[in-house]
């Protein structure tokens, strides 16, 4: 919501008017909070603009007290009302304080859901950054989101693989959860999530590969020779669900150059929907994207998100240092989840973190059941996540 900057006013006071945190006005807005000019917008986070029409009777202090705000903050939306001489008929602005989950995760969540459901979170939560890292081989864009001041960073992905777009869903629903916990002070959980804030920053990658997203939730795509290459490397099939891989037949989470060789001897060695490393490390644009963006990040630790097996693989090589095993003990008390140190399996954006940072990265598999995870999961499913992704901010 946006109010125009009025002569003697301070975002302090728009914080007490509104009772949003200071810093998250601050955050919401690229101004200097010394020299903001009058007739200036100025973003007031977790709000939306409705009306109100005039009837008999009405005032404005008694909408104001009806509606819980203070009555300046009325006098502020409608600058050229007179609040003595309110018209029978006349339209007033009044400010709505969002209460309530404004993303609808519930449905086979695709990469244009995911910027529907982005452009409204940036609607509401301005202090959430947004760019995007890369695109994709059909020139999708790789949104990344951040949250936060702290000087720790902490970055999060999912949908590495097309058919675990769940994890998305997961992931935007958590943005949202957390943002709505800031703005209104309401604990997640019991926990204070505004100390978290001026704590740690966190980066969220939520959807890694849109056009294998796109495919296994839409089919092919209409344009030529991908329509029919996909087709041909699905073995003619139109049934994408066992989809894994990006629009080239390239498995993303086989990109990376952590013992990539191993990996590239022992799975297929041509295109297809799953488990195909490409032709070398980083040949792909959303790996590329990625890998860039961890090489500039700094960050403290990586969760790549996945389905399914309720497992969190945690080491590489023993060369993950010794509080990963903490953190994952923890993820796996608030959970339930299995932890499991190492496996058999290389070249994926874990593994490189832990091996060139020496860092902690976990990949964390949600839910049980065969790709893609039904809907009916997403429940249960987000609520065991959540401990994790909270554990994430404390630890």
């Amino acid at each position: 919501m946006r109010v125009r900057f009025r002569r003697g006013d301070t975002l302090w006071g728009y914080s007490r008017m509104f009772r949003v945190p200071l810093p998250l006005i601050l955050d919401s807005n690229a101004l200097d909070p010394v020299n903001i000019q009058v007739g200036q917008e100025v973003e007031i986070p977790g709000y939306v603009m409705t009306t109100h029409t005039v009837r008999a009777g009405d005032t404005m202090w008694g909408l104001a007290q009806q509606r819980g705000l203070p009555v300046d903050a009325l006098l502020l939306v409608n600058p050229d009302v007179d609040p003595d001489r309110l018209a029978i008929g006349s339209r007033l602005n009044v400010p709505l304080r969002v209460t309530w989950f404004i993303v609808d995760t519930v449905r086979p969540y695709d990469s244009s859901a995911l910027q529907a459901d982005l452009n409204r979170l940036a609607d509401v939560y301005p202090f959430i950054r947004r760019r995007n890292i890369g695109a994709s081989v059909l020139g999708k864009p790789i949104p990344e989101l951040r949250i936060g001041r702290g000087a720790k960073t902490v970055h999060l992905n999912g949908s590495f693989h097309a058919n675990e777009w769940i994890t998305t869903a997961i992931l935007v629903r958590f943005l949202n959860h957390y943002a709505l916990s800031l703005v209104n002070g309401a604990p997640i959980r019991g926990l204070d999530m505004r100390p978290f804030y001026d704590a740690v920053t966190l980066s969220v990658v939520p959807m890694v590969n849109p056009d294998g997203v796109d495919l296994v939730t839409g089919g092919p795509p209409e344009q030529e020779p991908w329509r029919s290459r996909v087709t041909e490397l699905n073995g003619g099939s139109d049934d994408f669900s066992g989809w894994k891989a990006n629009i080239r037949g390239v498995d993303l989470n086989d990109q990376f150059p952590a013992l990539w060789e191993r990996e590239a001897a022992r799975n297929p060695k041509q295109p297809g929907p799953r488990d195909y490393p490409g032709t070398g490390p980083l040949t792909e644009p959303e790996a590329i994207a990625m890998a860039e963006l961890t090489r500039s990040g700094d960050f403290a630790r990586v969760l790549a998100f996945h389905t399914q097996g309720e497992e969190i693989y945690w080491g590489f090589q023993n060369l993950e240092p010794p509080e990963s095993e903490v953190i994952v003990n923890e993820f796996a008390r608030v959970s339930g989840y299995t932890p499991v140190r190492t496996i058999e399996s290389y070249a994926g954006y874990k593994d490189w973190f832990i091996q060139d940072w020496r860092r902690p990265g976990f990949t964390i598999e949600l839910g049980r059941g065969v790709n893609p995870l039904p809907l009916s999961q997403y429940g249960e499913m987000y609520e065991r996540a959540l401990g994790i992704l909270l554990a994430n901010l404390y630890m």
